[in-house]
């Protein structure tokens, strides 16, 4: 998710209140929902604020979004993976990883970053839940809050 020399380097997004920042991460999220194609019903769950790493905490700040998708069917878990994994690239999106965990499950784990929006996302296919479901967070790169304003957590 990183355009800087360092490769652990999270870039910065831009300046941004904290709450307008969380909407923005909200809105990915939901694109990603119009990209799974398969019915089914997602969490009510509200973005977070957290620190950005190695920058100053007052000024700088990142927003994550959990949440869970359930599908209509367990078995269309497959199909949803399968589709984000085709069509997170004709978004802007690459993905840099797609195999299974080391857990005894062997969930099926995607991760993609979107380098002009500055966002990565992960996704966790775990089948033998009950009930099934994608779990996934998406995770902003690190914006500045405006002059005069403060960083809110929430």
């Amino acid at each position: 998710m990183n355009d800087s020399a360092d490769p652990d380097a999270i870039p910065v997004v831009g300046t941004s209140t904290s709450r307008d920042a969380a909407d923005a991460v909200e809105k990915v999220s939901s694109e990603l929902y119009d990209l799974l194609g398969v019915k089914g019903k997602a969490s009510e769950s509200r973005s977070g604020v957290t620190e950005c790493e190695g920058k100053d905490p007052a000024t700088y700040f990142q927003v994550f979004h959990p949440w869970s998708f359930y599908p209509a069917s367990a078995d269309q878990l497959d199909e949803a993976m399968e589709r984000l994994r085709t069509e997170l690239p004709k978004h802007g999106w690459k993905v840099v990883r797609y195999e299974p965990d080391t857990s005894q499950a062997k969930n099926l784990n995607l991760t993609a970053d979107n380098s002009e929006k500055k966002y990565s996302v992960s996704i966790v296919q775990m089948k033998k839940n009950d009930p099934p479901k994608l779990s996934l967070t998406v995770v902003s790169g690190c914006y500045r809050v405006p002059d005069g304003k403060e960083v809110e957590r929430f």
